[in-house]
């Protein structure tokens, strides 16, 4: 086998995704997750598509004694990738301490055991919320970060703090910073996909299982933004794109190919479209409707937002490839297959 990496959250949607393109490329992989927002037949999933099945701990990473246990179980892990997290903003803002507690007690767990157990270097799952809204569009890795506009949004800010932080200090190791913008799709195959526990919190798997009839209709938060169709503006990047970027960072680190201790990247399409439009594309790519309506603003949501990717692709030597109308053909594609498996 290759090298060893650790991937936490690795049954969650971006997890399961890297998953598969780490092993495709040769890595072992090491998923531990405790299944909140996930479920145990991912790990099917990735099965079936690499044909290798990746070790699996069912396990909480703000569990320090237990995440002690699996570094020593698996021994010679080389790198993490960080995913474990709680990421809906709207649940943020009801929620903060949740938030909080289980998105920075978890990074200093797995970067204090990285030091113990000689890690090479982490690559942190951050977001586009760091920046908050943008003074100037598209935005690049050299834009201030903003005061967050939700819970979430600033756990993602401290994290990379703690990072930072932690590497100046003489933590002997790497990082890499991934600032994702939004996420959206499945495999081709749709063997692994975007699957929430209860009401979805993100857009793509509400519009999709509101097109298949399990919600009655999808609303959109406000029409009145500063946009030119009134709805919110986003860099929506195809999730195995943004899966291979991963591994791209960490040949990068493992392979020391950096002088920097800390580096950040931003992954986007440099291309933003607004709620309305995706609707649109996804009703033009796969030819079904999509019940909507227009309600009031989210707390916390910024107005638009979209990447300057460049130096992901001049740096890191990675670049979104897939389409928006194929991304969203393919999230149709799996939630058809979830009604098939009699999922929902």
């Amino acid at each position: 086998m290759g090298k060893k990496i650790l991937v936490t959250g690795g049954a969650g949607y971006i997890g399961s995704h890297t998953a598969v393109e780490l092993q495709n490329a040769g890595y072992e992989v090491v998923i531990v997750d405790n299944l909140s927002n996930s479920n145990e037949a991912v790990i099917d999933g990735i099965t079936r598509i690499t044909g290798i099945r990746p070790a699996f701990e069912h396990l909480d990473c703000n569990d320090r004694e237990g995440m002690h246990k699996v570094f020593e179980k698996y021994p010679g892990i080389e790198g993490v990738i960080h995913f474990a997290a709680s990421k809906a903003v709207g649940e943020s803002v009801q929620k903060p301490l949740l938030y909080y507690r289980n998105n920075l007690v978890s990074l200093m767990n797995i970067l204090e055991l990285m030091q113990e157990f000689g890690v090479k270097g982490i690559v942190f799952s951050s977001s586009c919320t760091v920046y908050g809204q943008p003074d100037v569009l598209p935005v690049d890795e050299s834009a201030p970060i903003k005061p967050a506009l939700s819970p979430y949004g600033n756990t993602k800010q401290i994290c990379e703090e703690i990072v930072r932080d932690t590497i100046h200090s003489g933590a002997a190791y790497r990082a890499i910073l991934l600032r994702y913008f939004n996420p959206i799709g499945a495999h081709p195959t749709a063997e692994i996909g975007e699957l929430p526990l209860g009401v979805p919190q993100n857009l793509i798997p509400y519009l999709t299982q509101t097109a298949i009839g399990i919600r009655k209709e999808l609303s959109v938060f406000g029409n009145d933004y500063n946009t030119p169709d009134g709805s919110c503006i986003r860099d929506y990047i195809n999730v195995v794109d943004l899966a291979k970027a991963h591994v791209v960072a960490m040949n990068r680190m493992l392979n020391a190919l950096s002088d920097e201790a800390v580096e950040v990247f931003n992954l986007g399409t440099g291309r933003g479209v607004s709620v309305l439009e995706l609707i649109n594309s996804f009703e033009r790519a796969t030819g079904v409707a999509v019940p909507h309506k227009i309600v009031g603003r989210r707390k916390g949501d910024i107005e638009q937002v979209w990447a300057n990717p460049d130096r992901a692709n001049n740096v890191l030597g990675w670049t979104a490839e897939e389409s928006l109308d194929d991304t969203l053909a393919s999230a149709w594609r799996w939630q058809e297959k979830l009604r098939e498996r009699g999922i929902m």
